[in-house]
């Protein structure tokens, strides 16, 4: 179990926190691009790290994110006028551009000056892969654009969604490198979502309800490794990365689209949980991405105009006792996605990490919280950069392969866990 103080500096993720510190050295997803369209379309708001911004593309199409409040009198931008390369706040005028600047007060004479000495918080943002990135830390350290495979394969080969998640994000994250649900939460799933059906792990996921963790260090987080028995003395293999701070990739299943997730904190109570399914070699079936906006594999269907689930802790996720009972699904829950957030949410909004009872299975989890916390101190004590921001360390894959028992797997898999244009994943 973990200390009072340390669950704190794992989940507080506001401005000068420790944690927070930590998430403002990455580049971070911030908006689907189809959220800004095009030039002069309307803001949107941005809530992240427990910063309240608003979001535009200007006239010439430059991304920008700065505070969310006019420096007048407080109004919100998102009512704000986006034109003629800036956004004008309704109230009385006052005009911002990308980066802040104010620039102009139509009340005051242009050649006082005045509006000089006006500027807003501004982040820069980048748009690749489907994505809408973020930086918000020094600008001094500004690290390499993203590197992940999924943002850098052509369009046609990745999806990307989003939805709110009512619930800290550590407690999303330690859910996404936690193998050993699977055999259990999501049993019934694994039979019946068309974007796991018919692939063979799926027996060795339901036979072996007893995996062994086997969790070492990498450059950039983990790789959790998650063995199962399978048939001539052979070990199946899950293979999951976890890059710092919180990205994740799922071992692929058969020559399904390989998924993976970031969990983004709002503020210390919610977080945004990204969704993205890709392929390196071909392009996705259109009855894959039909799936996906249907809320298979790991999406979900949202509220229209919003990004909160259908299901959701307010109709306590539609959960059917009857298909329960039934075991059509372990939980009475349909849907991967809100199987995991329903009781990720149920922890309340901050786990209290005093109370629990961790056994062998979570090795991972509490290797990747001693990073964390490690990292976080190391930055504020010494000002190391934390791991996790290297093109290299961003550039790998999941894994889901046979080997003998005999054979470890982190020299064996280790061709497999490159991410390399045009190489087919490991799958099983």
């Amino acid at each position: 179990m973990l200390s009072r103080e340390q669950n704190d500096i794992l989940t507080q993720t506001g401005p000068g926190t420790p944690m927070g510190n930590l998430f403002r050295r990455y580049w971070l997803p911030a908006l689907l691009s189809e959220e800004l369209p095009g030039p002069d379309c309307p803001p949107v708001r941005l809530h992240l790290l427990s910063e309240k911004m608003v979001a535009f593309k200007d006239s010439q199409g430059r991304l920008g994110a700065i505070d969310e409040f006019c420096a007048h009198r407080g109004v919100s931008l998102w009512f704000g006028r986006n034109e003629e390369s800036g956004i004008r706040c309704p109230y009385h005028g006052w005009k911002y551009d990308v980066n802040g600047q104010c620039v102009d007060v139509p009340s005051e004479p242009a050649e006082s000056g005045y509006c000089d000495k006006v500027k807003l918080k501004s982040y820069k943002m980048v748009e690749q892969g489907g994505v809408i990135w973020i930086y918000m830390g020094p600008p001094e350290h500004e690290p390499p654009l993203p590197a992940y495979e999924f943002s850098t394969v052509p369009a046609e080969q990745n999806y990307v969604s989003k939805r709110l998640q009512e619930s800290n994000w550590l407690q999303a994250l330690e859910g996404g490198i936690d193998s050993s649900h699977v055999s259990w939460l999501h049993s019934g799933s694994l039979n019946t979502d068309p974007l796991f059906v018919g692939a063979k792990g799926n027996q060795y996921n339901a036979s072996d309800k007893k995996p062994v963790f086997e969790v070492v260090e990498s450059s950039g987080g983990l790789y959790v490794g998650v063995r199962r028995n399978a048939e001539d003395d052979q070990y199946y293999w899950r293979i999951t990365p976890w890059v710092m701070p919180c990205f994740t990739l799922v071992p692929p299943r058969g020559d399904h689209p390989t998924h993976g997730h970031f969990w983004i904190p709002i503020d210390d109570h919610n977080c945004w949980t990204w969704s993205l399914d890709y392929h390196p070699t071909r392009a996705l079936k259109d009855s894959e991405v039909q799936a996906m906006r249907d809320g298979k594999g790991i999406h979900t269907r949202n509220l229209p105009g919003t990004f909160l689930p259908i299901q959701n802790k307010s109709n306590d996720y539609l959960m059917d006792r009857a298909k329960q009972k039934q075991g059509i699904t372990y939980s009475g829950i349909e849907g991967i996605a809100m199987q995991d957030a329903s009781l990720q949410e149920s922890m309340g909004p901050i786990q209290d990490r005093t109370k629990e009872n961790l056994v062998s299975t979570d090795n991972g989890i509490i290797m990747a919280r001693h990073r964390l916390i490690k990292a976080a101190k190391a930055l504020a004590d010494k000002g190391t950069p934390p791991p996790g921001i290297a093109a290299t360390e961003q550039r790998v894959r999941s894994v889901a392969m046979l080997l003998p028992r005999n054979q470890p797997y982190k020299e064996a898999a280790k061709d497999a866990l490159l991410a390399e244009p045009g190489k087919p994943h490991a799958s099983v």
